[in-house]
């Protein structure tokens, strides 16, 4: 391989104890497996590094070549190479990951999960044989999926009136205190799982409606996240321009905070928004439009570009 790509991988890898070869960065991941294993060094601990070999082209290749490993991601602790998402799947509901990581062993308790009667009836027309179990899985976004099969070997059983659910143990952090209900809908029967553990959603919020919280004078935070040019150009009266001191600032806030998130048109401040949510911000808005359409009926002083 070359050896100039061959040494700053080697020099990579050297420097930080746990690396992880991804696409895209930890704050925004861009394929699924990569997104997976951020999710499980994540649940393990806060500081570790990554590299989004997207935005080198000569070391997405060249780390195939190093660690003799045909995909990415790709983990190194501590020098030595662990594998691949997959593998790394595997070492963490096995343990051994935590081990490698040098970090106690984490005896994952099996959540608390309520099924109700109708659930009940419903789930025992499903399974067909005593080998079978409720196979649980709760994605990052908390979006469930709900089936019926074997228990899979390295499975976190929970139990409720004689139904065995079998969740993976990311699933398992998230599931504690769930209920699984089956209901009538439009659409006829179905099953409704509600789960206290599940962040809040962005809420749409119209120019109009932010006027009348500032007339109120709600107290909230309006939150500018483009370009300092644009920031330059045209502002909203109250707003803060989002850089690394203000940042800061919010992880710091009460949960409780009032935040809303504005941009030009409201499409990189909904992705903003996400992350404030995502870090336990309850009360989280998007301002749909933007500044442009602040500027179009509210106040036209502003100057739109």
């Amino acid at each position: 391989m070359n050896p100039k790509v061959e040494t700053l991988i080697k020099n990579a890898i050297e420097k930080n104890d746990v690396l992880l070869f991804m696409k895209g960065t930890r704050e925004a991941p861009s394929c699924g497996f990569s997104a997976r294993t951020i999710e499980v060094l994540e649940s393990l601990m806060n500081e570790f590094s990554t590299v989004d070999v997207l935005a080198h082209p000569e070391i997405r290749e060249g780390i195939k070549e190093f660690s003799s490993w045909p995909t990415i991601p790709q983990l190194y602790v501590k020098g030595e190479f662990v594998g691949g998402a997959d593998i790394i799947g595997e070492m963490y509901e096995s343990g051994e990951l935590q081990k490698s990581l040098g970090l106690a062993p984490d005896d994952a308790e099996p959540p608390k999960i309520t099924i109700t009667p109708s659930a009940q009836e419903a789930l025992q027309g499903y399974i067909a044989d005593s080998n079978e179990v409720v196979l649980l899985e709760i994605d990052s976004d908390f979006q469930p999926g709900l089936s019926i099969g074997p228990a899979p070997q390295m499975a976190i059983l929970s139990k409720d009136k004689d139904i065995t659910i079998a969740l993976d143990r990311l699933s398992a952090t998230r599931a504690d205190g769930l209920v699984i209900d089956f209901i009538d809908t439009k659409e006829g029967k179905a099953f409704k799982l509600n789960n206290p553990n599940e962040p809040g959603k962005v809420k749409d919020l119209t120019v109009s409606g932010l006027q009348g919280k500032m007339e109120r004078q709600e107290k909230l935070r309006l939150i500018d996240v483009r370009r300092p040019d644009e920031w330059d150009k045209a502002r909203i009266e109250g707003a803060e321009l989002l850089d690394s001191s203000l940042a800061e600032q919010l992880a710091e806030l009460s949960k409780d905070t009032l935040l809303v998130f504005q941009c030009h048109h409201g499409h990189r401040s909904a992705r903003a928004a996400e992350q404030y949510v995502q870090q336990g911000f309850k009360e989280v808005y998007n301002l749909v439009g933007g500044i442009d359409a602040w500027s179009q009926e509210i106040d036209p002083k502003i100057s739109r570009y």
